[in-house]
């Protein structure tokens, strides 16, 4: 049963969604301040953490910043009830994989579940063998490592997800769109800039300079094209 931590300072909203995603099978803890979060999760790891953004102690922004510190692999999404595109990149950029804004929907905050925890570690194992290779990058599928120039490069579930989606379509554009179909199952809506946030987080990663990206190039009114050939240098 994969363990939940809810960051929720509403209490009628967190009795809500612990019940409904217990009743869905997850095992849910429940905290209502921002400065207890780190401490818990250092002795109690979860699977997954669903994070409000606004908190008392400190801010889901805040406390986002430090479980990335803490862990790269961990999904964590984010609970907002501003609907407002700045928060939501904020977050992502804070290393975030997700988010959803409320009221929210709860079969919409258990499919986000559900997806996050699939692309985690507790997805079904590929085989020993299965990799990435091109050029000075090896994407490790069984083990969910990156290694570039023979170092291996830290990564958010979010950022490996999406690495491992364009280098499967290397040579191919794939419009925003694609991106996320492929990733979450939905629709772009023409407002959701994740993509774009963490394109350019890869981007810094592995040294491709935004003003004349190489590695992952922006085919202006297209989307983006991941190339073989740049990742030999």
């Amino acid at each position: 049963m994969p363990n939940i931590l809810l960051v929720e300072d509403d209490t009628a909203l967190a009795e809500l969604i612990a019940s409904y995603l217990e009743r869905n099978g997850y095992s849910v803890s429940v905290i209502g301040r921002g400065d207890q979060v780190r401490e818990w999760t250092r002795l109690n790891p979860p699977d997954l953490v669903i994070l409000d953004l606004m908190l008392p102690g400190l801010d889901g922004l805040q406390v986002c910043r430090l479980l990335r510190a803490d862990s790269a692999s961990v999904p964590i999404l984010m609970l907002t009830a501003r609907d407002d595109s700045h928060d939501q990149v904020l977050g992502l950029e804070m290393g975030a994989d997700d988010y959803v804004t409320k009221p929210c929907e709860p079969r919409v905050l258990l499919a986000r579940v559900r997806t996050l925890l699939r692309r985690s570690s507790l997805s079904e194992p590929q085989t020993a063998n299965d990799r990435i290779l091109m050029g000075n990058l090896c994407i490790d599928l069984s083990e969910r490592t990156v290694t570039w120039r023979e170092q291996p490069v830290e990564l958010s579930s979010g950022e490996y997800n999406l690495l491992v989606v364009l280098a499967r379509h290397a040579g191919e554009v794939l419009s925003r769109d694609q991106i996320l179909q492929r990733l979450r199952g939905i629709e772009f809506n023409g407002t959701d800039r994740s993509v774009d946030v963490a394109i350019s987080k890869l981007r810094r990663k592995f040294d491709d300079n935004a003003g004349e990206a190489r590695k992952i190039k922006t085919v202006w009114g297209k989307g983006y094209l991941f190339s073989r050939s740049e990742w030999e240098c």
